[in-house]
């Protein structure tokens, strides 16, 4: 269905549809577990500089170890490697175990780096020095052990890159790897290289980096100052990939709970709030084009908003809708009101027009009197209108006054007596003068009923204050009850009547959240209203 809004209400500003922001929010949602991906490579990385730190650690632990079996030896200098690399015109930080700290911060990156190839293979060499070759052989239980432990490859190089202790490289030289060339040179060297895998590696292994690489790390050992050999390390990074490939059952259900969650988001929202919208847009429509029967409750609400939504609009516009229909009864009534003495004016004014000399003097002053008591009655009408409309459009003032006080302002009526019984003094929020066209219209009312006291009392209670207004008049038949609050409605037209006053009443005593109704009385006639109090 295409609905068609005007313009004049929402303007041409683009606004996306519902549907749109639905697919967005679904699109969002089904997103997450990119973004969860993309967290994971950042977690990925720190692994990888976690296993170097460790890698640094053990390498630097077995360096002591191997530096101190080297003074124990009393190998010559002549012997040892290159001079270590001087910092800052000291000692180096090997040599110089008192000064201050100068840890080796992990460096390596894993969205940055190279990864380089496999590590080369060790080349074939004559023969290590003898020395050093004892020292890696007594070192070599305690790296067997520590590989047990850490799961890290290690190597004792010796100042040549011969490798002294470590598994099935012993009196080879790796001297021509880059990370251990430069650590024979004095400098920490670390690489991420390709890894052999030692078995078929999943499938699921292929969204990661960090599981096909080796990290490598190479510790120069320095003794007086010169390169007594290199702790040469390698471990492969921890990583969560083989869990998850080992959990990919369970993996594949997540999976699948996500979608279908998704999927479950996008039909809740949809018929909660999209279905619900559109009925109620098509629902204005319908109200728009004159249908009556289309101002009821919708047959799905979804939300408890879109309920009180739907309410409050079905609310305005059965209110709208009486009101027009008000507005169309009182147009009926006030043509009527103003057709009758129109009429009776039109007719007498003809008749004198056309009469001419053949009406005599007492004919012409009574159809002349006839127009001037029905130009009094249209008068009249039109004051009460107006009165009527100014009750109805009427704002609180926030004025107060008293019943002894609104009496105060009405001059005094001869055709009967108004007693106060109790509670004149009962201060009411509303102005002396509407109270005072309040009474005056229910005191003429009883007046011309055949009245002769209006006995007037006043109660309060809760915030409110409750005042009964009776006479002793013929009172109102049963079948006008009903009836009597209705504009236009008088059974004394004949007198004059307008059957406006009581409209009047009702509209002055609502517009100061008041009421009026009648109550039962065993003789005439009971008004009971109600009005807050002054706080």
């Amino acid at each position: 269905m295409r609905l068609t809004t005007s313009s004049k209400w929402i303007g041409r500003k683009w606004r996306p549809r519902l549907a749109t922001v639905v697919v967005a929010i679904l699109i969002m949602v089904m997103a997450l577990p990119l973004v969860g991906l993309f967290f994971f490579r950042l977690y990925e990385n720190q692994l990888i500089r976690q296993t170097e730190a460790e890698l640094i650690a053990q390498g630097a632990a077995i360096a002591a170890i191997y530096a101190q079996q080297v003074r124990d030896a009393g190998i010559s200098p002549e012997k040892l490697g290159a001079p270590m690399p001087q910092a800052n015109g000291s000692a180096s930080r090997a040599d110089n175990p008192d000064g201050p700290y100068r840890p080796i911060e992990p460096r390596l990156d894993l969205a940055s780096d190279y990864v380089l190839p496999t590590r080369p293979a060790a080349m074939p060499v004559t023969a290590a020095d003898p020395a050093f070759a004892a020292i890696g052989t007594r070192l070599s239980g305690i790296l067997d052990a520590t590989q047990k432990t850490t799961l890290a490859g290690f190597r004792l190089l010796d100042p040549q890159g011969v490798v002294i202790a470590g598994r099935n490289e012993v009196g080879q030289s790796l001297a021509g790897v880059d990370e251990v060339r430069t650590a024979l040179g004095g400098h920490y060297a670390s690489a991420l290289r390709l890894r052999i895998p030692d078995q078929p590696t999943p499938p699921l292994y292929s969204v990661s980096r960090g599981t096909k690489v080796r990290v490598f790390v190479a510790l120069p050992v320095a003794v007086d100052g010169h390169v007594a050999g290199v702790v040469y390390v390698s471990r492969t990074p921890n990583n969560i990939i083989k869990h998850l490939y080992g959990e990919r059952g369970k993996v594949t259900l997540a999976a699948i709970a996500i979608l279908g969650g998704t999927l479950l988001i996008g039909l809740v929202f949809l018929r909660t709030v999209s279905r619900p919208i559109y009925a109620l847009i098509d629902r204005t429509q319908r109200i728009a084009a004159g249908e009556r029967d289309a101002i009821r409750p919708l047959d799905h609400h979804g939300t408890y908003e879109m309920a009180e939504l739907s309410a409050a609009f079905l609310d305005m516009a059965e209110k709208l809708q009486a009101r027009s229909d008000s507005i169309q009864t009182f147009a009926t009534h006030v043509s009527h009101e103003l057709k009758s003495p129109l009429t009776a004016i039109q007719g007498a004014a003809e008749l004198l027009r056309d009469s001419g000399s053949a009406m005599d003097d007492e004919e012409r002053r009574r159809f002349s009197d006839n127009i001037v008591t029905d130009a009094g009655r249209l008068n009249l009408l039109v004051r009460r209108l107006l009165d009527l409309a100014k009750a109805e459009n009427l704002a609180p003032s926030g004025e107060t006054t008293s019943i002894a006080a609104s009496l105060a302002l009405l001059p005094v009526d001869t055709r009967l007596a108004v007693r106060v019984e109790a509670g004149g003094d009962l201060a009411l929020r509303i102005s002396a003068e509407n109270a005072a066209i309040v009474l005056a219209n229910l005191i003429d009312n009883s007046a011309r009923h055949g009245a002769t006291l209006v006995s007037i009392t006043a109660t309060s209670a809760g915030g409110k204050a409750t005042v009964l207004v009776s006479d002793d008049g013929a009172g109102i038949s049963p079948s006008n009850r009903a009836r009597i609050f209705e504009p236009f409605f008088t059974t004394r037209r004949a007198t004059g009547g307008t059957g406006m006053g009581l409209g009047i009443v009702l509209a002055l005593l609502k517009a100061h959240d008041g009421m009026i109704r009648l109550v039962d009385s065993e003789r005439g006639t009971r008004f009971e209203i109600t009005l807050p109090l002054s706080s």
